[in-house]
């Protein structure tokens, strides 16, 4: 078996590529492994770069060392292919993925927790032939989430800070909601709306938590639409949804839990979010992929760590 180390160089705050080639050198001379270490040189390299390797049919362990956006992309490079699995080395702004983890995250910071670590299937969230690990959004906060690249990029902010910053700016000057279309397994309904997030895991935006009771493994879709909402009831609202709370305002936030939801718009082009990584169309079919994805943690470790009971 192989061990590739997926590393994007860009990721985060600091220089990371030095320690990971440290964890690799010591896999490699305390365990005998046959370790590889690869480094990203532009957007989707990474899901190239799985899924070239993943062809050749041997038996291999991916480390995704970046934020969010890297694992996102090995995800889409390894899923189909039962030789692969993936873990992840968190080294981004965010990590909300590995938030879904609970007290474990930490421990995916050091390759010796997870190189012998057991494997088990997760869930994957499908939007026009790309998956999402944790959350598919689409309205204001897919809008808001597309910018926090732009201010994360300063030294001064960290993941939830450029959250916070994007979500103000585009408060102040866009509008929040869109005439959309959505349609819950076949029924449509037509009206204004703030925000559709379409939820397999918990976190993303730095730490924001839509839905508590996703959880990662249970074939279950947990979608919310929000909306249309004045600012004066945004504000009052995007702290309960932060937290968990959105069934203590039923009259603007709805849960459902469809097999596939489609969102379409004749007005203007939708942004959706996966995993904090954006894509644009006027017409978004998103539903369970029908392959999961194999991953790989430390011992005793849960996707669902996190997850409340409703």
């Amino acid at each position: 078996m192989k061990h590739v180390f997926i590393i994007n160089p860009t990721a985060g705050k600091q220089d990371s590529r030095q320690r990971i080639y440290d964890m690799a050198d010591i896999l490699r001379d305390k365990h005998g492994l046959e370790v590889q270490c690869i480094l990203t040189k532009k957007q989707g390299h990474a899901t190239e770069l799985a899924r070239k390797l993943c062809e050749s049919g041997e038996e291999l362990r991916f480390y995704a060392c970046g934020g969010d956006g890297t694992i996102n992309e090995v995800a889409n490079g390894i899923l189909g292919y039962d030789n692969a699995a993936m873990t992840c080395i968190p080294v981004g702004t965010g990590n909300d993925f590995l938030k879904n983890f609970g007290e474990d995250a930490a421990k995916f910071s050091d390759a010796e927790n997870l190189w012998n670590g057991p494997q088990f299937p997760i869930d994957v969230i499908d939007v026009g032939g790309r998956v999402a690990l944790t959350i598919a959004c689409s309205g204001i906060d897919a809008r808001i989430g597309r910018d926090v690249h732009k201010y994360s990029e300063s030294p001064l902010l960290d993941g939830k800070s450029s959250y916070v910053v994007s979500l103000i700016v585009n408060f102040i000057f866009k509008n929040l909601a869109s005439h959309w279309t959505v349609e819950l397994d076949g029924e449509a309904v037509e009206g204004d709306y703030a925000v559709v997030s379409v939820c397999n895991g918990r976190y993303y935006g730095g730490g924001f938590m839509p839905m508590p009771e996703a959880r990662m493994d249970d074939g279950i879709m947990n979608v919310m639409i929000v909306d249309k909402i004045s600012k004066l009831q945004f504000l009052r609202f995007v702290g309960l949804y932060s937290k968990g709370q959105y069934r203590k305002v039923p009259h603007v936030a709805h849960g459902y839990t469809p097999k596939v939801v489609r969102i379409r718009s004749e007005q203007e082009d939708i942004v959706t979010c996966l995993d904090g990584e954006s894509m644009v169309s006027s017409d978004i079919t998103i539903k369970l992929s029908d392959k999961r994805l194999n991953f790989f943690g430390p011992a005793g470790c849960s996707c669902n760590r996190t997850a409340w009971d409703q």
